[in-house]
């Protein structure tokens, strides 16, 4: 693969490559509706694929926020077209990394001292790419080690790259009124932890020592003395990345096996810790030999406060669901309802986070749950497409809910996911035992 020898940093560059990045866009769509002309029943499938292309290939040279938000949006699959969650889904393990001279550059301006002076073994050429940062295999005292660089210019572009990207979302997700701010303050505020690699190290080893109690789970011993604010060194694991390990022919045992141990080391987080890896994609987790399974990243945690935290899972219980009262008490406490809506917004509003809710706390109110099951994941994408195509929805204000929301539905989203690759059963209340 190609290789970067800079990455753009100024506000004005970053913006210029996005802008050409949309007259690309606006070319496909003169195509699209030229074909549409000639041919009505045309799909929007060949247009989908241009666009996703082109935006993926406009924000993988300027790395950073802009990609890292196309890396979010690929883990959620019934929200965008599938040309996109395919494209998008390479930022997590495949965009162009940066020359071994500025590898060298960042090494010396972060530790003092370039790579071959630290090191026993150094390899220039990356093993992984992605949004912020790329890792590099090396070893010292026969160990052998992860290195993870972060790309130049990252933590400063944060909040240019959000405004760009701003319109987009808003558009995308339905967004009205100032009252959005609080999602994009929350995405930078997380943004720039995961820039703070002095941040990441610390979570790391708390996190790590802690889940340790957590049976089939491996996690990579941390060295801060070979780190700094832009680099991380670890213990290198052995392993395929869960996406590669879920296209084997695994069996059910291993599975089941699997998927255990990544539900309990979630809601151990959630319940005990009360905080949580909230990055749950597959370049954040491998299989080992023996199957187990490997966290290898802690960028992006998530804390959860008391106020979020128990009105959010009580709307997980099946009798406060079925309990109009409690149900709508619990909408209130967590902004999905609020004081200004209409009789229509209120009635609009609470059927369709009823029905939501029904479907996504299930797993909650079994003892068992099967995440292989393709009637649960059909019941998803048909309440996505449904929702998508409601014109009901499109004209009312959709940034509705805490700011927490953002990042805990992200994190149970992509473990829904990664378990319905693992198609595994779970023993729903197994992490308690860990609590007590």
């Amino acid at each position: 693969m190609k290789t970067l020898d800079r990455i753009p940093t100024g506000k004005i560059e970053r913006a210029s490559k996005l802008v050409k990045t949309g007259v690309k866009i606006g070319g496909n769509y003169v195509k699209y509706y030229g074909k549409k002309l000639v041919n009505p029943e045309l799909t929007r499938d060949e247009l989908n694929e241009d666009n996703a292309g082109d935006i993926y290939d406009g924000l993988k040279t300027l790395k950073g926020s802009a990609l890292k938000v196309a890396q979010m949006l690929s883990m959620d699959k019934n929200i965008l077209p599938s040309a996109y969650v395919e494209k998008f889904s390479l930022s997590q393990f495949s965009v162009p990394p940066l020359s071994a001279p500025l590898v060298r550059k960042t090494f010396k301006k972060y530790l003092d001292k370039y790579p071959e002076e630290i090191f026993d073994t150094f390899d220039k050429d990356s093993i992984n790419a992605a949004s912020i940062g790329q890792v590099h295999k090396a070893t010292k005292a026969n160990k052998e080690l992860a290195v993870k660089i972060q790309y130049p210019g990252v933590a400063q572009s944060i909040s240019s790259d959000l405004a760009l990207v701003k319109p987009i979302a808003i558009r995308m997700f339905n967004l009205k009124g100032k009252d959005s701010d609080k999602f994009f303050e929350e995405v930078e505020h997380k943004l720039v932890e995961e820039t703070n690699y002095l941040l990441e190290m610390k979570q790391s080893q708390e996190i790590t020592k802690a889940c340790a109690i957590i049976p089939n789970m491996e996690f990579p011993v941390y060295y801060p003395e070979l780190s700094s604010e832009r680099i991380i060194t670890m213990d290198w694991m052995h392993g395929k990345h869960l996406s590669e390990f879920a296209k084997t022919d695994f069996d059910e045992a291993t599975g089941n096996k699997l998927g255990q141990a990544l539900w309990d080391f979630y809601m151990y987080q959630i319940h005990g810790l009360r905080k949580v890896h909230a990055d749950p994609h597959p370049g954040n987790f491998l299989i080992s030999k023996e199957n187990t399974l490997i966290a290898i990243d802690f960028g992006c945690i998530k804390e959860v406060p008391d106020e979020f935290y128990y009105p959010y899972f009580e709307l997980a219980r099946t009798e406060v669901l079925q309990n109009d009262t409690l149900f709508m008490e619990q909408l209130y406490k967590l902004e999905i309802l609020t004081a200004t809506d209409s009789p229509e917004e209120l009635l609009f509003f609470k059927a369709l986070f009823k029905e939501m809710l029904s479907l996504f706390t299930a797993p909650f109110n079994e003892t068992q749950f099967d995440f292989g099951a393709d009637e649960f994941w059909l019941q998803i994408a048909d309440l996505s497409q449904r929702y998508a195509n409601d014109q009901q929805i499109r004209k009312m204000n959709g940034n509705r809910g805490s700011k927490h929301f953002l990042y805990m539905n992200r994190t149970f989203f992509g473990l829904y996911n990664l378990l319905h690759d693992l198609k595994a059963k779970v023993e729903v209340n197994s992490f308690r035992k860990y609590i007590e």
